[in-house]
This record gives structure tokens, C-alpha cells and sequence, in this order.
């Protein structure tokens, strides 16, 4: 008695036409490719090395040099003028620099070489020699040597001189006029200097008072 033969197997299977022979058989199986949520080694962008940025030269910011003027915000105070007349502070403190005696002690001895005279009136004996030539009141004393010695007159003149040109700003010229035309220009110039000592005791006594 023959049974007839039922296939069991599914209707995709059934489809599948046996292959003759003993040929195998390749079954193509497609597997989709997922997508990476990683880049691609290709397409990834290489680091730079440490030594390659720290190589890199980085721009340089220079201090900004200060320029050659100096802005001040104070005053610019004027300097005063050496030219004109001096004051009256000015001429006692330049008279305080000559060390002439008191007459008392000048007129104790008769003559005074170049280098004591040069001394009380802190000037070069060069100087003296100058005003020697310039001035007929000067009339020193010369030994065979040449040396000048000065009488207390001469030196008692020397001081007016020196009054008139240095403290007084008188030219030479204008000294000259000034002594030629005034005939009482000594007793004059001795009351100034003895106003001029008494103004200088009583700044010595206003000075010890403090």
C-alpha cells in the first residue's frame, strides 16, 4: 500500500530547485552595513603635535616706549634774570664774602702784599693787577722786584672799586664817570658800609634770638 508523501517543509523552501551533482551551493546573504556613530579614520583630522604649537612663534607686544617729552602738570617757574641791579639781600650777602679789617685794625700796619689784599676780596691777584691799570686811584707800592703792596688807602679805594663794579653792576666805563664826577664819592661810600655793617648786627642779633 503506497502513501503518498507530504512535504512538511515551507512553501520558500519547497520552491528551491535541487541542484544536480554535487556542485555547492552559494547562498548570498546581504548584511547591512550600520552606520558608526565614530568618524571615519579616514576623514578625521590629525591632531597637531605639542612640539609643532609650542614651535608656533606667538606675536610679541612691546611696551610702548615713552617719547621724548616729558608733560608736566606744574607751572613752569621762569628763572630770574643775573642781568640788573641786585637787591639789597643779595649785596649784603656778597658784602659778607669780603674780609676787609675794621679800620681800627686795617690802618695798623702800613702796607699789604698782592696775596693778603687778593684774600680779603676773594678774587685772583690777576684781577687786581686789571683794576690797577684801569683805575688812577689805585696807586700800590712796587719793590725792584715788581711785588705790589697796597696801602690801607689803596685798599680803602680796591673796596669802592669793587662796590661799584660787582655789587653795584657798574661797567668799567661807568665806574670810572661815576668816581670822576663825584667827588664825595668816598664819604658816601663809607656811610653805606658802616649802614650796611649795623643792618648785618642787628640780622646777626634777630638770628641769635631764635
Amino acid at each position: 500500500m503506497k502513501f503518498a508523501e507530504e512535504s512538511t517543509l515551507p512553501q520558500d523552501l519547497q520552491e528551491i530547485q535541487p541542484v544536480k551533482g554535487d556542485q555547492p551551493v552559494n547562498v548570498g546573504i546581504r548584511i547591512k552595513k550600520l552606520k558608526s556613530t565614530e568618524p571615519d579614520a579616514a576623514t578625521e583630522v590629525p591632531a597637531e603635535p605639542v612640539s609643532e604649537i609650542l614651535a608656533t612663534p606667538v606675536a610679541e607686544i612691546k611696551p610702548e616706549e615713552p617719547s621724548g617729552e616729558i608733560k608736566s602738570t606744574e607751572p613752569v617757574q621762569k628763572l630770574k634774570s643775573g642781568r640788573g641791579r641786585k637787591s639789597i639781600r643779595q649785596i649784603s650777602e656778597e658784602a659778607d664774602l669780603i674780609q676787609i679789617p675794621e679800620d681800627e685794625i686795617l690802618f695798623q700796619k702800613l702796607y699789604y702784599s698782592m696775596g693778603e689784599v687778593a684774600d680779603m676780596f676773594r678774587v685772583n691777584q690777576s684781577l687786581l693787577r686789571f683794576w690797577e691799570a684801569e683805575f688812577s686811584i689805585l696807586q700800590p707800592k712796587k719793590n725792584k722786584k715788581g711785588d705790589r703792596y697796597f696801602r690801607p688807602v689803596d685798599i680803602k679805594n680796591l673796596h669802592l672799586i669793587y662796590h661799584l663794579l660787582r655789587q653795584r653792576k657798574y661797567t668799567i666805563e661807568g665806574a670810572k664817570d661815576f668816581l670822576k664826577n663825584n667827588s664825595k664819592a668816598e664819604e658816601k661810600f663809607e656811610t653805606i658800609r658802616k649802614l650796611e655793617e649795623i643792618k648785618r648786627f642787628f640780622l646777626e642779633m634777630k638770628a641769635n634770638l631764635r
